[in-house]
């Protein structure tokens, strides 16, 4: 019976799809509640850049460990533990290189594996490049408030990058959040932003986090400077993480959104970004719209 079951636990690995395409497959998992709802006061959010659990430490490791790209490490699922001990802190989590199962992650879902390990009741998938059983490279987001719309968006350029679109509370007041990875070139990394930022035109209250890729400059003179985001303040710096001197990963925010707390968490070296996190109020209008609408959990 116990080698039946090892040959069909084969035969099911086995048949995952394999080779290269750039499929891409939104999956989202809720425990079933009543209705959306948001906290009483404050959301805390946190943006972070797990490199797959491979866990760079160095920049020679690049090389040296450019095969953790391809096959398993030792601790690539105890490092993925470490980060869930991290994320549990917080409200909303923004993900990016995350694998969703291959060899690499020992055929474990990470985002799965952080929402379990972190007691995450929502969670949603983005794959943005799938190599099969080499590698399903996503974005992803573990939240403890349930969105009413959640939106999957292919950014322009070579297949790799997308945003996360969430919405928190009612259609009538939404608070948005932007779950990004921007390209490494310029020009395409603002073409980009111009789709980023034609997304979050309509809204009032947005949050846009990620890893942008380019430094907090760079981004003044850009498109997305027409929505007027205002960037956290302080010396913000994310790469990497062991001597760090760069802030790459942001969080802009409208500027009617109340920011009470932000920091970057530098004793988390489990990845070759450093996590990046904050907390804002809920705007009244936000909730004012919730309770007085209130909505059934999305599908």
């Amino acid at each position: 019976m116990l080698l039946d079951r090892a040959r069909i636990a084969y035969q099911t690995w086995k048949a995952r799809p394999a080779g290269f395409s750039f499929a891409r497959e939104g999956h989202r998992r809720t425990r079933r509640v009543r209705e959306v709802t948001l906290p009483e006061d404050s959301i805390r959010l946190l943006s972070f850049n797990i490199q797959a659990g491979i866990g760079t430490s160095r920049f020679r490791d690049y090389v040296t460990g450019s095969w953790k790209h391809l096959v398993a490490h030792p601790r690539s699922v105890e490092t993925i533990e470490q980060i869930a001990q991290v994320v549990r802190n917080f409200d909303v989590v923004g993900l990016q290189e995350v694998d969703g199962g291959s060899l690499r992650s020992r055929n474990v879902n990470q985002l799965v594996h952080l929402a379990s390990m972190a007691d995450f009741p929502f969670w949603h998938q983005q794959l943005n490049r799938n190599l099969g059983r080499l590698g399903q490279f996503s974005n992803g987001f573990l939240s403890r408030l349930t969105p009413f719309a959640v939106e999957d968006h292919t950014l322009p350029g070579l297949p790799g990058r997308g945003a996360i679109l969430i919405k928190f509370g009612h259609p009538v007041q939404p608070l948005v959040v932007a779950v990004v990875h921007l390209a490494l070139g310029e020009k395409m990394r603002n073409t980009q932003l111009g789709y980023v930022t034609r997304l979050l035109r309509p809204y009032r209250y947005a949050v846009v986090m990620g890893d942008f890729n380019c430094r907090l400059e760079h981004l003044t003179n850009s498109p997305i400077a027409e929505l007027e985001l205002r960037a956290l303040e302080g010396d913000l710096y994310t790469f990497p993480s062991w001597a760090p001197d760069r802030h790459i990963d942001h969080i802009l925010m409208s500027p009617e959104l109340e920011v009470r707390h932000t920091r970057v968490l530098t004793d988390c070296r489990l990845s070759d970004h450093l996590p990046l996190a904050t907390e804002i109020r809920i705007p009244d209008a936000v909730r004012a719209a919730t309770l007085e609408y209130r909505l059934p959990l999305i599908d």
